[in-house]
């Protein structure tokens, strides 16, 4: 059968055709990495593909867990739909639950941190910097960002649609989608500013003082290091309304090398 060409015409279907439709964001390889069927049922039927998109609703919000007892899911995800009926991610990412576990996501009294934009667990934050971790990140990844997009694309593509939208929430991840291909509808003057601040006489070099883990002087030759001071605030301002694009293509290689470490 043909597939609606936005959210809104996918959580119109029966709710079978319509979990099998999201699955289909899911790459096949995070299935074979933690042993899950490919009806994403335990062993004993129990379902670990949890969706919330309800008819007439234009956004999905999906998760998929290694098992029914598990506290994190191993991919997350909210898709909506733009205003001319384009796929739009706010929300994607991937954990290896395997890894350490860093509590960045909530406070000491249990209070949602959404990523550290509301709130931040500095001492959580500080033991994930010291980890190797970035911004946002409570696990570690499972590195199968190219094979991820790749299965994107394949969806949006079943969709019939052509590109598609996705707010990088933290600096290095703008980044990384440059780096594949992706290019700014907003934002992209903020990110010029970050560049030319982290340059050699930048003003941002002499805010790299030491004062606190997250503004070390050798953040300024390091992205993820970067990704902590500006995550730390030290542009005076969130890293917000940076919007980016994609047009789809079945080869999803980087286009370059990243020039500067990680």
């Amino acid at each position: 059968m043909d597939l609606p060409s936005t959210i809104a015409g996918l959580n119109q279907l029966p709710p079978v055709i319509k979990r099998e439709t999201y699955a289909k964001i899911i790459p096949p390889e995070l299935l074979e990495m933690y042993g899950i069927q490919k009806d994403l049922l335990d062993p004993r039927g129990n379902d670990l593909f949890q969706l919330n998109c309800h008819p007439g609703s234009t956004d999905v919000e999906l998760a998929l867990y290694n098992s029914v007892e598990a506290r994190d899911p191993i991919i997350f995800g909210h898709l909506t739909d733009t205003i001319h009926g384009q796929l739009h991610i706010l929300l994607y990412g991937m954990n290896d639950i395997n890894s350490p576990r860093f509590d960045v996501d909530h406070l000491a009294d249990g209070t949602k941190t959404n990523f550290g934009y509301n709130h931040r667990n500095l001492k959580a934050e500080t033991q994930a910097l010291n980890a190797g971790l970035s911004p946002g990140q409570i696990y570690r990844g499972p590195h199968i960002f190219q094979e991820s997009l790749r299965q994107f694309e394949s969806f949006v593509a079943c969709m019939g649609q052509e590109l598609f939208f996705v707010e990088p929430l933290y600096y290095h991840v703008a980044l990384v989608f440059e780096n594949y291909k992706f290019q700014y509808q907003s934002g992209k003057k903020l990110m010029d500013r970050i560049y030319s601040g982290f340059s050699k006489d930048g003003d941002l070099i002499a805010r790299l003082d030491g004062s606190n883990p997250f503004r070390q002087p050798k953040a300024a030759d390091h992205l993820r290091l970067r990704s902590w001071a500006v995550h730390d605030n030290i542009l005076g301002e969130p890293f917000s309304n940076v919007t980016m694009y994609k047009y789809i293509n079945k080869d999803s290689q980087p286009c370059s090398e990243v020039t500067l470490p990680w």
